[in-house]
């Protein structure tokens, strides 16, 4: 049994690798994984595998980068190596390409539109597509095309599968309704007991379909062995990083909430306080978010620090660029509800100083939630330029030696709880379960 904190007096408690339970101090929500342990369908190659032949379409608004539109792609293979047909129903995107190298179907698919009568002509679209190509269950990964996906399901009667990949915002009544979707699957499958949790507060009704499936990490990727030393290169010479500096990484795409005016606040208090000799990489998309990206460059020339804290796009090489970073931050300003730079960060052995908030706590390790020894990244209080600026100052000052044992720590406890097998064969399990199998 471990204890990860959720914060607010809450902690999500692992009792076995089956089963969450949320406990709020004053009384206990059990919320299940879908099988029990040692259940996975992990069976022997001269079996066919339940899902063999059988066809599941999953739809979201696109494939560009982001934890949802990475999961869809790696469950993607994950059916495609047990031998069903897995279609993905989306608008396109980069990941398109490596959809179809894993043998994924893209179906091109309105999937992003969120207008009311466009939503309603994309339900017969759907039904006829889901006839045609004889789908057998349908997931849906986002709000707008869950409405879709649900009506179609419900005309079709087929098993209708939902993730709660976000922590989405809304208070009013009709906002609620609309983020009402994600909990209305005949399973819902959520991504961290925090999710789990959020799940309950806000869709009660969905209690006993809440199924908690930590989002996975391709360890094999994410290995700092997998990382020749070319690729590192390649990524500081296109950054402009001197041979002598070190990195600060914050990977994420450009948006207020992921936390990029809190460390360019932070980099300012470390410059001022004598740290000269790192680089401040600000790693992500803007995604069409052009007055953000000018607050942003008006914030670091304030701050005299242009140069030093640096835009660079989207990067396509992750693991080269984690291994590469002394330190990876996510100094997000809104609760995250996985938390993924995290987790791949420690698999790369990268320290992780991160804002307390949302799923971290079940990522990231650190007191008082355990020993100072026991610690596998910094977490500090969200908005806090100060705290992130003094995290980061003793991330930095780490001897070799403690950085390795850190490394270790951090890279055991991601690989116990959020492997990439492991989320691929509870989520197949979820598909066998409402199949039939």
């Amino acid at each position: 049994m471990a204890n990860i904190g959720c914060g607010a007096g809450r902690r999500v408690v692992i009792v076995t690798p089956a089963e969450w339970r949320i406990d709020t101090g004053s009384s206990e929500t059990r919320v299940s994984m879908s099988f029990q342990p040692g259940a996975h369908l992990a069976l022997p190659s001269t079996e066919i595998h339940p899902l063999s032949g059988r066809t599941i379409l999953q739809i979201i608004p696109d494939l560009e980068a982001g934890g949802a539109e990475r999961t869809t792609v790696d469950i993607a293979k994950g059916l495609t190596d047990a031998g069903a047909r897995a279609l993905v129903a989306t608008e396109g995107g980069r990941l398109v390409a490596e959809l179809q190298a894993k043998g994924g179907v893209w179906l091109p698919f309105p999937a992003a539109s969120k207008n009311p009568f466009a939503m309603a002509l994309n339900v017969r679209q759907l039904v006829l597509l889901c006839r045609h190509e004889g789908v057998e269950l349908i997931h849906a990964r986002s709000r707008a095309p869950a409405w879709v996906a649900l009506a179609a399901a419900r005309v079709l009667k087929l098993p209708f599968v939902t993730t709660y990949h976000g922590s989405y915002a809304g208070r009013s009544a009709v906002k609620t309704l609309y983020n009402s979707v994600m909990a209305r699957g005949d399973v819902v499958i959520a991504n961290s007991g925090y999710t789990a949790e959020l799940i309950l507060a806000k869709h009660g009704f969905a209690r006993e379909r809440i199924r908690v499936i930590p989002r996975g990490t391709n360890f094999a990727a994410f290995a700092p062995a997998a990382v020749g030393p070319e690729r590192i290169q390649a990524l500081r010479a296109a950054w402009g990083v001197e041979p002598h500096q070190r990195i600060v990484l914050l990977p994420g795409r450009l948006t207020g909430w992921k936390g990029q005016r809190v460390l360019i606040e932070a980099a300012r208090i470390l410059r001022e306080g004598g740290e000269t000799d790192t680089a401040f990489i600000l790693a992500g998309d803007p995604q069409g978010r052009d007055g953000y990206v000018r607050e942003l460059d008006q914030a670091i020339e304030a701050a005299g620090l242009v140069g030093t804290v640096r835009r660079v796009g989207h990067c396509s090489d992750m693991p080269a660029a984690l291994l590469s970073a002394s330190v990876v931050t996510v100094p997000s300003t809104e609760p995250e509800a996985f938390g993924r730079v995290a987790v791949e960060a420690q698999a790369m052995g990268a320290p992780v100083v991160v804002a307390d908030l949302g799923a971290v706590p079940e990522t990231v390790l650190a007191p008082p939630q355990v020993t100072p020894s026991e610690r596998t990244g910094w977490r500090v209080p969200a908005g806090d330029a100060k705290a992130l600026a003094d995290g980061l100052a003793e991330a930095l000052a780490l001897r070799p030696s403690a950085r390795d044992a850190l490394a270790l720590r951090a890279r055991r406890h991601v690989e116990q709880h959020f492997s990439l097998d492991a989320m691929v064969a509870e989520t197949l399990d979820v598909y066998c379960a409402l199949l039939g199998n």
